[in-house]
């Protein structure tokens, strides 16, 4: 029997229409993920997995789904591991807020979804678990660090998988895997029980084939938990909302900067990006104002801060396991102790509050941005990160540089797929002020409709 391979809002359906099994939607997946060229998981709970599938409550929101879990998540007896040697043994002994919340709304968690190590590069390669291979062309990469939950859902192995944005991890693989991608107002999904509190861009989020089936996921995963302070109180009625903001985008000011002012992009995705974005301009109505953006190059300044919890998480370990690290993860840890002190965290801290303030103001003068998601398509599956755009020479920092701004101002951004270069997708990223992810989903809506996606990549399950 084949994946379901529709949106996991449709396989609920076939559910309550008994039309489908939970069981046998889950036994399909488990055949097609050990039967995968993708390496998209790292961990599976088969028996967990189908007690939780013979017992599903179809009537629930995901009642029955077979879903990933990102390897970065706390999954109460699976393994922990920050995708790295250093933790392979490591085992959680909780449930985040989210899969908590995941379970209660009926999903069967069927095993974790790879990631990059740390979460800290956007292609998904560890010593650990290997090479995570994209389904459009299994030579290129899915992105990361949630390149395993993109190479799943896109791979035709389950219809939706949990994911983490802290500098593009959520929107890098949904564009380069031809998924959609929400990376939410920060504090909208609790980080809980054990929530890091220091460098505030990483949110909660999901690898979705469709916008109903991120508009739910917000609807069961969102809302204050005590163990996170900084989450935001509970908004309901994302999937009910959804279409209802028509009269609010019409005349909404946005400007369309392909590259945000600090980007090298490839010209061949700049003409497929404007052709979208005027296409999406006209149906809502929205009104294209000429303001410049110019947003600076942020990349050294989001890693050190970053690293901040990759060494808390590595704590007395460092430097003894310093070779089991991955090399940028090694690189960046050893560029930070030999030039990281206190006047070196006061220059970041300074860059951030700066930037913030550019970002209102840019916000004061525009409601939406149009860019794109990332430089390119996919690279190499194995690495390096180019460097090198349309032969010009732009450095590792380009691969992050169109998402790491909404990560650092905590505002909403989505990657939505608008078709393909090279035979390989790309995304349209539109960024929103705080609390307008409904805006998003709506303008997510249109494009969807008008410009429909396959919800799995030729020829999955792979």
């Amino acid at each position: 029997m084949t994946p379901w391979l529709g949106d996991a809002c449709s396989l609920v359906e076939a559910f309550r229409a008994r039309e489908l099994s939970p069981v046998e939607a889950l036994d399909a997946c488990l055949t097609a993920i050990e039967a995968s060229e993708l390496n998209a998981f790292s961990y599976l709970d088969p028996d967990a997995a189908r007690a939780a599938a013979t017992a599903a409550d179809v009537s629930l929101p995901f009642g029955g789904v077979p879903m990933g879990v990102k390897e970065l998540t706390h999954v109460a007896g699976w393994p922990y591991t920050e995708a790295s040697l250093v933790f392979k043994d490591q085992e959680s002994g909780f449930d985040a807020t989210q899969v908590t919340r995941l379970r209660q709304a009926g999903a069967v968690l069927v095993g974790m979804t790879t990631a990059s190590e740390f979460g800290g590069v956007n292609l998904t390669r560890t010593r650990l678990n290997g090479i995570t291979r994209n389904p459009w062309n299994l030579d290129r990469t899915p992105g990361g660090s949630s390149g395993g939950a993109a190479a799943a859902v896109a791979g035709g192995l389950v219809p939706i998988g949990t994911g983490g944005d802290g500098g593009g991890s959520i929107r890098i693989p949904a564009a380069f895997s031809g998924l959609l991608g929400l990376k939410c107002t920060y504090g909208r999904f609790p980080k809980g029980p054990s929530a890091e509190m220091g460098n505030v861009t990483a949110v909660g989020g999901c690898l979705a084939r469709s916008v109903r089936d991120t508009a739910r996921w917000i609807d069961v995963t969102n809302g204050y938990d005590r163990h996170d302070p900084l989450s935001l109180p509970r908004v309901e009625g994302w999937e009910a909302g959804l279409g209802t903001h028509l009269d609010e985008l019409r005349g909404l000011r946005v400007a369309v900067a392909p590259t945000l002012g600090s980007a090298v992009v490839r010209a061949a995705q700049v003409d497929k990006l404007e052709a979208a974005a005027d296409q999406l301009i006209a149906e809502a109505g929205l009104r294209r104002v000429d303001v410049p953006v110019r947003l600076p190059a942020l990349d050294v300044a989001w890693a050190l801060s970053g690293l901040v919890g990759v060494m808390a998480a590595l704590g007395d370990r460092y430097p003894d396991c310093a070779d089991l690290l991955t090399p940028q993860i090694r690189f960046g840890l050893e560029f930070a102790t030999n030039t990281y002190d206190l006047r070196s965290a006061a220059r970041v801290e300074t860059t951030r509050r700066d930037f913030v303030d550019q970002m209102a103001e840019l916000f004061g003068e525009v409601d939406l941005v149009i860019a794109a998601t990332n430089p390119d398509v996919a690279f190499a599956a194995e690495g390096p990160l180019p460097e090198v755009v349309d032969g010009v020479q732009a450095g590792p920092g380009n691969n992050g540089a169109l998402t790491i701004p909404s990560n650092i101002y905590g505002n909403p951004a989505i990657s939505i797929p608008i078709g393909t270069v090279d035979d390989l997708p790309i995304g349209m990223q539109i960024l929103a002020p705080h609390h307008r992810e409904a805006w998003l989903l709506d303008l997510a809506l249109i494009v969807e409709r008008e410009r429909p996606w396959p919800l799995v990549a030729p020829g999955a399950p792979i």
